[in-house]
Parts: structure tokens; C-alpha cells; sequence
């Protein structure tokens, strides 16, 4: 109802301004659902090298679907790539081209990973959907704010496999670096491991703890730039000290690869002055991934 709405929004609003991160609960996604996605990314991830390099991600160009192998990425160029490895598909949009579209990768030798893990995307944009009415109305616009900006939006679905670590771990060589996502908005589900940790306001890592059933939610720098800063799209990373194998799965949506963001008129005041210029969301993310990836950097 209207009531709960604007409470909730509230909670959004209070969680954004001052970490950038929220765990939701109550989803309406099974977790037995969940539980079967991370079973079949380990099994992908259980596979040789050899097999798992015949879908790196350079053979999809500038779609950048498939595997990224550990040191694949630089999430943080200032550091060692990371150790962390992935496996990125996206929407099935046959009339689409360009960079973030184009065909996915599958690997044959797990059948039932496609349907699994595609079908876990669709998921994702539809409960990405409700968090962005959410985020609308927290920022009291209506719900519907962001549908203009996202009629074909880029979205990317990512397994990701982190190697154990223990005992001294240096910060130039760890899961992924710090950074910040890129798009709108992030929703992740982590196994029990732990290892993310997330950057408070006076520069100390916090640990994002794992809660059974939620999914971890935070913006990236797209709203951080829509909200003139008032929302925090926050540094985060992934130290794996824990001795044993991290899997997470994240889901990332943006706005349309064409879609200009700029800060909305009410997030711009005396005190909060201009701070972004337009951009559109493609030109934004992709020199994002332009500066992890080595094909791209190339190109």
C-alpha cells in the first residue's frame, strides 16, 4: 500500500545517502531457486582451463560475454589485476548490436547451466525493476521515473569465482579490487564465505556480512551522478581470507547504452552545487571496462 511504500523509500533513502549499500529481504525469488544457480556456477567453474577458455570473453569483442580467466580484469587499475574469476552473459536481443550486446556464450558440456542461469536473469530485471521504483520514489519522483531511461537497458549477469587466500594477504594481489560499480544498480547474492567489504565514510573497510535469504543491494556511479552525490555509489572490494573457495552471483542493470544522465534539478542546490556534466550511460560504462580489459584497450 502507499503507506508502506514511502516507509520503505525512507529506508532506501537513508541507506543510499550514507553507504550506498542495503540487504532486502522478502524478495519473492525461492532460495532453493538460488541455491541451484550457485551449485551449477561451481560446477562451470570446477571445469578445466582449457574448456573454460574457449568462451573468453575477447571472442565476444565488445559484448564482453564469457570468461574472464584470474588476472583477466583490472578492476583497480592502480593495483595487480584481479585474482577473482567470471563468467558475464546478458540479454538475448537479436536486434541489438554494439558494445554490451551480441550473442552469449554457453558452455556445452553443462546442459542445464543456460537455463539456470538465464533464467536467474530474468529474475534480476524484474526485481531490479521494483528496487528502481523504490529508488524513484525515495527521491520523490515517480515510480515509473526510470522507465524512460531504460527501455533496452544494458544489463550483465556475472558468476564469480574467488580462489582461497589465507595468512598474510598483500592488498596488490585480492579477490577484486576497490572500486565502484558503473551503472545504475547492483544486486548480489553471496554464499556464506564473506569477503566483501565495503568503504565507510571514514575510509575503513566493513565487513558486508552474509545474510541467509537477502540479496545485497547497492548503486553505481550512474545514480551516484543522477543524485548529484546526495546517493553513494561506494568503494567496495572482495579480500577471500577465509581459506576456502567464494562464489557470489551479481546482476548489474544500467540505463539505455544511449541514455543521458545528468543530476535531476532537485538534487542541485546552493549547497549541493552542479557537480556532473550529461553523459550517456554507454559512454560512461564503457570506458569503465575499456580500462580492464586488455582486448578493449586495444581496440
Amino acid at each position: 500500500d502507499g503507506s508502506n511504500k514511502q516507509r520503505v523509500a525512507k529506508e532506501i533513502r537513508w541507506a543510499l545517502s550514507n553507504t550506498g549499500f542495503m540487504y532486502v529481504k522478502n524478495h519473492g525469488i525461492p532460495q532453493d531457486f538460488v541455491d541451484s544457480v550457485f551449485d551449477v556456477s561451481r560446477r562451470f567453474f570446477d571445469l578445466p582451463m582449457s574448456r573454460k577458455m574457449t568462451l573468453h570473453v575477447s571472442k565476444s569483442d565488445v559484448a564482453l560475454r564469457g570468461y574472464i580467466e584470474p588476472f583477466g580484469e583490472n578492476t583497480d587499475p592502480g593495483k595487480t589485476k584481479d585474482l577473482k574469476e567470471c563468467f558475464d552473459f546478458g540479454p538475448e536481443r537479436s536486434t541489438l548490436e554494439g558494445p554490451f550486446f551480441g550473442p552469449n556464450q554457453w558452455p556445452s558440456s553443462l546442459p542445464e547451466f543456460r537455463e539456470l542461469t538465464y533464467g536467474y536473469h530474468q529474475k534480476m530485471v524484474d526485481l531490479a525493476k521494483k528496487l528502481l521504483q523504490g529508488i524513484a520514489l525515495s527521491l520523490d519522483l515517480s515510480e515509473s521515473y526510470f522507465e524512460s531511461l531504460m527501455r533496452n537497458p544494458i544489463s550483465i549477469q556475472r558468476l564469480l569465482h574467488y580462489p582461497p587466500q589465507s595468512g598474510y594477504i598483500a592488498e596488490e594481489i585480492i579477490g577484486i579490487g576497490a572500486h565502484t560499480d558503473y551503472g545504475n544498480l547492483t544486486i548480489l547474492a553471496q554464499d556464506d564465505v564473506g569477503g566483501l567489504q565495503v568503504m565507510n565514510r571514514d575510509g575503513d573497510w566493513v565487513e558486508g556480512i552474509p545474510i541467509h535469504g537477502t540479496f545485497v543491494i547497492n548503486i553505481g556511479d550512474l545514480i551516484q551522478r543522477l543524485t548529484n552525490d546526495l546517493y553513494l555509489a561506494n568503494m567496495h572490494r572482495v579480500v577471500n581470507s577465509s581459506g576456502r573457495e567464494r562464489y557470489s552471483i551479481p546482476f548489474f542493470i544500467d540505463a539505455d547504452f544511449n541514455a543521458i544522465i545528468e543530476p535531476l534539478p532537485s538534487c542541485v542546490t546552493d549547497s549541493n552545487p552542479l557537480r556532473y556534466k550529461p553523459v550517456t550511460c554507454g559512454e560512461h560504462k564503457f570506458g569503465r571496462f575499456a580500462a580492464s580489459y586488455a582486448h578493449l584497450a586495444k581496440a
